[in-house]
């Protein structure tokens, strides 16, 4: 067998292996920001398992945890029972990150995965609140199972359901329309019209920016007014955190600058810290009302998660941490900046704040190209939107100013390359 052989995957993976595609080689190891291949190829890594790896890959603190704790004989599995890691963290949690936010929430483990924490906030909403529908925003993406994936606005993905996809109500999200809509008016006017044929729903759920669906990231007045109208009509807020959250757009949650509250709060990829499956579902204390088991899942007690997860939230002890993501992700934005401005032919626009920023294109199919150059050039990262339209750039939080520029000289030499030749085929 050569080295970087993908004949195996080939014959015996589905069709539905997607990110093997998109990277087609065969990895071997990683650490930090790098990661590389069986023929010994390095790789700056500005896609972070798509948020997963907030820290990057093999953190040494949280490695040395989890190897101590399995050395240990530590409990593996233990459902929803009482352990010392899942105390651990709980305690942490409750520390580091809720109390000094003032944030009075409860945690539920509903499961392993992003879809998990969205399936048990829908089905918590409508249990308390006793209605039906939910109401979602356009290229909202919130998961692949039945419930997640009807509130996901991507056609394709909810074409995969094979059945109809109810029970919800897609409104334009901020800036869908044009600059100057404000779409909470459409959406409110809904709510007063009992004409409009849409009942008050049970809640509503977002992203405070939309990862997967174009990196769309909503202005904080109009994140605060979709709260103020929640209150109004006794509706639910959910904010979908899976992708946006732990620090990804600069604070642990991507909804603090807007200074509001979300009663329910979804949480998954880098809680966990090392890559480690571990969701979150955080809720107002008055909304619990859950009858005991009435959610619940077999992998919802991973306890080296825990381990990892407990140790990851140190990082969110030192001010620091939070400040030197603000101070790259002004970094990632100025490059952008300058790189649409020195390359029009992109004929591109800035999307997205801190750690998850991209490039829209208008060019048909150029942003898929930019991110295969950069792959063949060692970089790893990847596109989103409907149409793949924008490159996007997730570098691992903990990423040094040399891997930064690295990466970010990767990108425009790739858009440099690219539309030369574009020129070059043009004349």
């Amino acid at each position: 067998m050569t080295k970087n052989d993908l004949s195996i995957f080939e014959q015996l993976e589905s069709n539905v292996r997607s990110y093997v595609r998109g990277f087609p080689t065969v990895f071997t190891k990683a650490k930090g920001y790098k990661m590389w291949d069986e023929a010994g190829k390095e790789y700056i890594d500005f896609f972070s398992g798509a948020g997963a790896l907030n820290y990057g890959h093999n953190e040494p603190r949280m490695k040395k945890k989890l190897m101590e704790y399995l050395m240990s004989d530590g409990v593996i599995h233990s459902l929803d029972m009482a352990t010392a890691a899942k105390r651990e963290f709980l305690n942490k949690f409750n520390e580091v990150i809720l109390k000094p936010r003032n944030m009075d929430y409860k945690v539920m483990f509903p499961g392993p995965t992003g879809t998990n924490t969205v399936e048990s906030a829908l089905k918590l909403a409508r249990k308390v609140t006793g209605r039906t529908d939910v109401i979602s925003f356009t290229n909202g993406f919130h998961g692949m199972t039945i419930g997640s994936l009807s509130v996901t606005g991507n056609a394709s993905k909810r074409a995969g359901a094979g059945i109809p996809l109810n029970h919800t109500v897609t409104m334009p999200y901020d800036n869908f329309v044009n600059e100057e809509m404000d779409t909470l008016d459409y959406l409110e006017r809904f709510l007063e019209d009992n004409g409009s044929g849409v009942d008050t729903p049970a809640a509503m759920i977002l992203e405070t920016v939309q990862g997967e669906g174009g990196i769309n990231a909503a202005r904080f007045e109009w994140l605060q007014r979709v709260d103020e109208i929640c209150k109004k009509w006794g509706i639910l807020l959910i904010i979908d955190d899976v992708q946006a959250g732990v620090g990804r757009t600069g604070p642990f949650f991507s909804f603090e600058p807007a200074g509001i509250k979300p009663d329910i709060i979804c949480l998954s990829k880098s809680i966990g810290g090392y890559g480690m499956p571990l969701a979150l579902t955080l809720f107002k204390p008055e909304l619990d009302i859950w009858n005991p088991g009435e959610h619940n899942g077999t992998f919802r007690g991973n306890n080296p998660a825990f381990i990892t997860a407990t140790e990851s939230l140190t990082y969110w002890e030192d001010k620091s941490f939070e400040e030197s993501i603000n101070k790259k992700s002004a970094r990632i934005t100025e490059f952008l900046q300058k790189l649409v401005e020195k390359y029009p032919e992109l004929d591109g626009n800035v999307r997205g704040r801190g750690f998850m920023q991209g490039v829209e294109s208008q060019v048909y199919g150029l942003a898929s190209k930019v991110a295969e150059e950069a792959f063949k050039r060692g970089l790893i990262m990847e596109t989103s939107g409907v149409n793949d339209q924008v490159f996007k750039l997730f570098p691992p939080l903990i990423i040094d100013e040399e891997g930064l520029e690295k990466g970010l000289k990767i990108i425009e030499d790739s858009v440099k390359s690219l539309i030369s030749a574009e020129e070059l085929v043009a004349n």
